[in-house]
């Protein structure tokens, strides 16, 4: 899940305009050699797409890069609704309940041979992808172990300890961690974390075995202890002043990645490639630790196949050869999205990985740890909203313009808004 940004928007109100005139498929001439994908920004899905017209240079592959997960998830709405789709389309886990309640407006990938494949990947995560008529609507591409990338040199100049081990003994707890943050501060005068909202609620919401709903798949927002807890630590550290204040993908953020304003990110494994990506001269700086808590999972994405795909077997020959358990390791290896592909998780190029940006550190251990009795909470048709006003409330009160004794009653409040219920 992906804050908003403003450049962003005018981007999706353009593609929308150009879907619903009708010349945004550059596939509508049915070569089955080409197709349209649409895609989020932040976690280089072009790499990806290069990989796979090298090894098929005949093939055309428009990709657009719509905006964050959620302004994508937007885009694809109207898009579905003007009846002009992309004929592939990467959406975000917690974007993607919406449209497995609409089955109908995309292609049941059964069709095209996904009961064969069903068996590579993690049980619970395929399972989000299958509607009550038990039409499979996407492919999971990776799953978002938990961990905190931390800049050595930043917590050298602080006088912290600089060892992976070390520093994810200093924070076991989401409590420990705010403490440390606080050190950080004071002996340096600036900030430790990016942000409130994505590197502690975020992280820490995403720890327990309830989320936005419960078991039974009823709405349980407002009275799950996990939500709750996640919010007060948020508060805690935004209220600590520990924070850069920089909204994780803005510009701002990226800058200040780069720049060493802060020296702390929550890093999903996805998060990796973002980081290298938006910060490549910081090669070498950064170490990764532990999460608060000690494990978790925050994203992963899947792909699928709008009903009206002008290429639908085009995508799908995407789809099987790119998120093949083979192809997913490769992936890792390259840009860090953990596979959702079990059987990868014990061979030697995962558990024995060291990712040279990363200070060597044995990511491929670290993050799959991270999902070890792991207990995985359904994600509902709303989470992506009832995340978006729980972050909005807690990045108000982040940025002086929320009063932190309301902020809980506010998020509530608004959330009941965006839903209706």
């Amino acid at each position: 899940m992906k804050s908003r940004i403003a450049v962003a928007v005018t981007a999706v109100v353009t593609l929308v305009a150009a879907a619903c005139s009708g010349n945004s498929s550059g596939a509508g001439s049915g070569d089955p050699k080409s197709f349209d994908f649409w895609s989020f920004s932040g976690i280089n899905q072009k790499a990806a797409v290069e990989e796979y017209q090298k090894k098929h240079p005949d093939l055309r592959i428009k990709l657009t890069e719509v905006g964050s997960s959620v302004e994508t998830a937007q885009a694809l709405t109207t898009a579905l609704a003007g009846g002009k789709v992309p004929d592939l389309v990467l959406i975000q886990g917690d974007d993607l309940p919406k449209f497995v309640e609409q089955p109908q407006n995309f292609v049941d990938l059964r069709s095209l041979g996904a009961d064969d494949l069903k068996k590579d990947y993690l049980d619970w995560v395929w399972s989000q992808s299958v509607a009550k008529d038990s039409s499979v609507l996407g492919v999971p591409t990776d799953v978002g172990g938990l961990a905190i990338a931390y800049r050595k040199d930043l917590f050298a100049a602080a006088k912290l300890p600089t060892d992976r081990e070390a520093v994810g003994k200093l924070w076991p707890t989401w409590d420990k961690f705010i403490e440390v943050g606080k050190q950080y501060k004071a002996a340096t005068g600036k900030a430790f974390v990016d942000n409130a909202a994505t590197s502690v609620f975020y992280q820490a919401v995403n720890q327990g075995a309830m989320k936005f709903y419960d078991a039974d798949r009823n709405l349980a927002y407002d009275h799950s202890p996990q939500v709750k807890v996640a919010f007060d630590y948020t508060l805690a550290a935004a209220q600590a002043g520990i924070t850069a204040k920089l909204t994780s993908f803005s510009t701002g953020w990226t800058a200040g990645m780069a720049k060493g304003d802060f020296a702390v990110v929550a890093a999903p494994s996805w998060m990796l490639g973002s980081i290298r990506s938006n910060a490549p001269s910081t090669k070498g700086k950064w170490d990764i630790a532990t999460i608060p808590g000690g494990a978790g999972n925050w994203g992963g994405s899947y792909l699928a196949i709008p009903k009206n795909a002008k290429n639908p077997q085009a995508a799908w020959n995407y789809i099987k050869e790119m998120q093949s358990p083979q192809s997913q390791l490769t992936h890792y290896v390259g840009s860090g999205s953990l596979p959702s592909t079990p059987a990868v998780y014990k061979d030697p190029q995962l558990t024995s990985y060291k990712d040279p940006f990363f200070s060597n550190a044995p990511t491929g251990k670290i993050y799959t740890d991270s999902l070890l009795g792991l207990k995985p909470f359904y994600i509902g048709p709303d989470s992506s909203a009832i995340g978006q006003e729980f972050q909005n409330a807690l990045t108000n009160v982040e940025q002086g313009k929320g009063d932190p004794a309301k902020a809980w009653d506010t998020a509530l409040q608004n959330i009941k808004t965006a839903i209706g219920k």
